[in-house]
């Protein structure tokens, strides 16, 4: 999943995720919002067929947003791994 970052700072993160879907991205905005270290995360999906959806997430203070990021989509990663078919 290729990630391109727009725009960082200490508490906030706005990021492009290229080629996914709102499936994805609704199961990590799910994860995200139900953490207690996210003040608020939502993504916009712009232009079907011209855009790529771009993620916001904003954290409380003293959490790192690309640090939390990271660890939900292990987990989220891991969920996946797990499952039996």
């Amino acid at each position: 999943m290729p990630v391109k970052v727009l725009a960082r700072d200490a508490n906030e993160l706005r990021v492009r995720f290229i080629g996914e879907s709102h499936t994805s991205l609704q199961v990590l905005r799910e994860r995200l919002n139900s953490d207690k270290g996210v003040d608020y995360a939502n993504y916009f999906p712009g232009h079907p067929e011209l855009d790529d959806p771009e993620f916001f997430i904003r954290t409380n203070k003293g959490v790192d947003p690309a640090k939390l990021l990271m660890k939900l989509l292990g987990d989220i990663k891991g969920d996946y791994a797990a499952l039996n078919i």
